[in-house]
């Protein structure tokens, strides 16, 4: 497939950009598993037009990353058209206009996945913005509002009419936030209309190789979009890699190794951060994730998610390894949501 100048070979594997969560730490052990494209976290149009200086350190990039894109979201189209504008100087390999992202905060404001309530405007904003910069501009939504409002098929049209490059398509609607299953039947219906030339990355429940091999079977999609399933476990690229080239899949890890896998974000994440409570404390969301199954570990856990120096989360660490190092994980049941 190819986004601007970008060409990616076979079934590429991306990074879903996620909020407090898809900082440089994490990108980076994502890369070293096998992601192919990177996402920064989601920047806020409004944020950028203000100038504000913590929304603009979201988006800078390292050569590792790349390729990588941008997400901005908002309401507003001059303010998205700047915020672009913005973002370009930053020198993604594209941006990405979030149109789906189901939070309350987001979507409140008409932003997210409310555009879909407003082809229109969706289409609108997303034409400006294609005409504001010279970078290739991508999108990324949902199915629609509710379970009586999938108008995906309509919106992928428009967004293409717009001058969208790539659209990638998360199989649920904002009513269901992370619940449910996603629909990739829809999400294939878009893939193989004639009509759609754009490539369609397709995203939802993917957690092992041969989900992403079975969704691939379905739609014909063009990529795979990860996200919440590599969360605590961002080998997940290298076992759908695998699983693609081999139909095999690799054993699951023990706890001794995904420690070690864990320390290695933990240390990145330090060197990053230039204050050693707020790089720990943004850790906790992938501490929650690492250790799926694991019996009478609730009290561990606990002490990890309330760790607040690195040698508070080390000291806890030993402690699990000593107790379970060579227990082996089955991340392959653990939950997305």
């Amino acid at each position: 497939m190819k986004i601007g100048n970008i060409e990616l070979a076979g079934t590429p594997l991306f990074l879903a950009p996620m909020e407090d969560v898809t900082y440089k730490s994490f990108r980076w052990m994502c890369k070293k598993f096998g992601a192919d494209v990177m996402y920064t976290e989601f920047v806020s149009s409004e944020a950028l037009v203000r100038d504000i200086e913590k929304t603009k350190r979201k988006m800078h990039l390292f050569e590792f990353d790349r390729p990588v894109a941008i997400q901005i979201y908002g309401h507003n189209i001059d303010s998205m058209v700047r915020a672009a504008q913005v973002a370009e100087e930053f020198s993604p390999d594209f941006i990405d206009i979030n149109f789906g992202c189901p939070m309350k905060k987001i979507v409140r404001h008409g932003a997210g996945a409310a555009m879909l309530k407003d082809l229109p405007l969706m289409q609108e904003m997303a034409a400006k913005v294609v005409k504001a910069i010279k970078t290739p501009v991508t999108a990324k939504t949902r199915l629609g509002w509710t379970e009586g409002n999938k108008p995906i098929m309509e919106a992928a049209l428009r967004l293409q009419d717009a001058g969208i490059e790539a659209l990638a398509i998360h199989g649920r609607t904002r009513e269901q936030l992370y619940t449910g299953v996603a629909d990739w039947a829809l999400i294939g219906e878009v893939k193989n209309n004639p009509a759609i030339q754009m490539p369609i990355i397709g995203n939802g429940d993917i957690n092992s190789g041969e989900k992403a091999k079975a969704f691939i079977d379905q739609t014909g999609v063009d990529a795979l979009m990860i996200g919440r399933g590599a969360i605590g476990r961002p080998w997940l690229f290298r076992e759908v890699k695998h699983y693609l080239q081999t139909e095999e899949n690799l054993p699951q890890p023990t706890v001794a190794e995904v420690i070690e896998i864990l320390k290695e974000q933990l240390r990145l994440n330090l060197e990053w951060r230039d204050n050693e409570r707020s790089g720990i404390l943004m850790m906790r969301r992938h501490f929650a994730k690492y250790f799926p199954g694991l019996p009478n570990f609730r009290e561990l856990k606990i002490q990890l998610l309330r760790a607040e120096t690195n040698d508070e989360v080390h000291r806890i660490l030993e402690e699990i390894v000593e107790q379970f190092g060579v227990f082996q994980l089955d991340f392959t049941n653990a939950s997305l949501r």
